[in-house]
């Protein structure tokens, strides 16, 4: 306790060394830290960035329009979209099973369900589609099994969508389990306890708590969807007009030496992400008005 008052005391504002403000810093570190952060953001983000629409547009909006129009570059841009459509509404029902099941019940096994999700996050996703072509390529049990009922997996559009919904299901999943976990079973106790169904108490207590950071999540999940690579590349076959997705549309036209069109439609992609980002940015607004984007 002598010690404790004594270091306090030593730390002491007096006349001569007047008392500071323990978080703030002076003029000059602040304004050194902001310049380092501006010109790395500067660096790896914004002139990138830049670069991608000025190259599109090098030879006017017209031309970049009809890369974008093109029959081959428009499939890309549907099945993107569809590939995302599919794969979000997934994950998004898995995402809020799961967590509800975490946070809201004990079990065997939890530990290493939770580890299960988190597996997309650990894996590459060139591994995880060559464990697709593994489980359904002609020489494996599943393959040939589903062909003769006339679905095919690998080359074809519900290969690219399980890649997809692989490698993006741990976003939404991942944004609820600690935020169901902090608010507990209270409300949902307080509820059933008051007549209401299990399904009741989800949709009037539990959904409106976690409104929020499951739209955050779904956000999270639809861009990483729209913009995943190496998963699909490896399932899809690459088959112009039929498997082939923005991402990878971009890396035929630059191999093809078409650099307006792959950056016209680059860029396209690029303003997807950047609704994505403007949605988010919207969101935090709300959590720092304190309607809560993690529900509080």
């Amino acid at each position: 306790m002598a010690d404790s008052l004594a270091l306090q005391g030593s730390f002491a504002a007096t006349p001569e060394t007047p008392f500071r403000d323990p978080t703030g810093e002076s003029p000059v570190a602040k304004w050194v830290l902001i310049s380092i952060a501006v010109a790395f953001l500067a660096l790896v983000l914004f002139m990138p960035l830049v670069a991608v629409f000025a190259e599109a547009l090098r030879r006017g909006w017209q031309v970049a329009l009809a890369s974008i129009v093109e029959p081959d570059a428009l499939a890309s841009i549907k099945l993107t979209l569809l590939v995302a459509a599919i794969a979000v509404p997934a994950n998004l029902v898995f995402g809020v099973a799961a967590a509800w099941a975490i946070a809201k019940f004990e079990f065997k096994g939890k530990a290493f369900l939770i580890t299960l999700i988190d597996l997309p996050f650990s894996v590459s996703p060139v591994i995880a589609g060559l464990v697709y072509v593994l489980l359904f390529n002609a020489q494996s049990y599943f393959g040939p099994l589903l062909n003769s009922y006339g679905l095919q997996i690998l080359f074809a559009v519900p290969g690219v969508v399980l890649a997809t919904i692989f490698v993006t299901f741990p976003f939404i999943a991942r944004e609820l389990i600690p935020l169901m976990q902090d608010q507990g079973t209270g409300d949902e106790e307080a509820a059933i306890s008051l007549g209401a169904s299990g399904w009741q108490a989800f949709r009037l207590v539990t959904l409106p708590n976690i409104k929020w950071g499951l739209l955050y999540g779904v956000l999270l999940c639809n861009a990483r969807a729209m913009g995943e690579f190496g998963a699909v590349s490896v399932v899809s076959g690459r088959l112009r007009g039929e498997t082939v997705t923005m991402p990878l549309q971009v890396e035929i036209l630059y191999n093809e030496y078409h650099f307006v069109a792959a950056f016209a439609v680059a860029s396209l992609l690029a303003v997807l992400a950047l609704v994505t980002l403007v949605l988010k940015a919207v969101l935090e607004r709300v959590y720092g008005r304190g309607d809560g984007l993690r529900g509080h």
